[in-house]
């Protein structure tokens, strides 16, 4: 079980298992399969409104954008480049999917698409072509009401689970304002900093750290840190909703978490 993500009103969680996309209500119950292919279905994300799910699917080849009607029902491919793309967030409005991708650098840039080198696109939720907006890696993008965001960077290709891994390379949380095309870094330091969910006074985030020395566990910004999971049992994914709900998978499981 990977990739869960609850839904905007707090009472649906998406998930993925064993390369299908499934919804359950967040205070446990029968899950529902949304997908049935034979291709590998992942990383499902929510429209605002929770009408929408878009997710990555295989089943043309590459791995491609699509979108499906939260209830079940036919699902609309969104991308058609041969590169992998990583479904990221939708745009404040609904109206857009934003996406992760390495598909082409800008012309000053020295360097050529590489894999841990990804872009940021957007592509209407109804169909239409790609529009870059970050040519630097961001991932795990966690949009505000007024269109900024939050990502985690991407510095190098060195493993992601490497476990108390601290350098320069390690990963971060910023902060993009389209509005000035500023970068803000939120967290600033030599250990792993990930996957970064905006609070819903849209100001504080919830956000996977391994600081204080401990395994991943779901931390909380907001001027300090606070950290709101068990040390105990490593934590994977993390999302949350605007009820201050928190849920998170740790091995095969999921969790559903309150913050006081």
């Amino acid at each position: 079980m990977r990739d869960v993500k609850i839904s905007p009103d707090g009472k649906t969680i998406a998930f993925s298992y064993k390369g299908d996309i499934f919804t359950v209500p967040s205070t446990g119950g029968n899950a529902t399969r949304l997908t049935t292919s034979a291709a590998y279905e992942s990383t499902p994300i929510w429209s605002p409104d929770g009408t929408k799910i878009a997710y990555a699917s295989d089943r043309n080849g590459g791995k491609d954008i699509y979108i499906i009607p939260s209830k079940g029902g036919q699902s609309t491919r969104l991308t058609f480049n041969s590169v992998a793309e990583t479904p990221e967030a939708f745009s404040p409005d609904g109206k857009n999917v934003i996406f992760s991708a390495y598909i082409q650098k800008p012309a000053v840039n020295i360097s050529g698409p590489h894999r841990s080198q990804s872009e940021l696109y957007s592509v209407p939720a109804e169909g239409g072509r790609p529009v870059q907006i970050l040519s630097t890696p961001a991932v795990s993008v966690a949009m505000r009401p007024d269109g900024s965001f939050l990502y985690e960077n991407v510095k190098g290709s060195e493993d992601k689970w490497r476990k108390h891994h601290t350098s320069s390379v390690t990963r971060d949380i910023w902060m993009y304002e389209p509005s000035s095309k500023s970068y803000t870094n939120l967290t600033a330091r030599a250990g792993e900093d990930r996957e970064p969910v905006i609070a819903p006074d849209n100001s504080s985030f919830y956000f996977l750290s391994e600081r204080d020395g401990g395994s991943f566990n779901v931390d909380y910004l907001n001027r300090k840190f606070l950290c709101l999971s068990s040390r105990l049992h490593r934590v994977d994914f993390a999302i949350e909703s605007k009820s201050e709900q928190a849920v998170f998978s740790s091995t095969e499981e999921s969790h559903r978490m309150f913050r006081e």
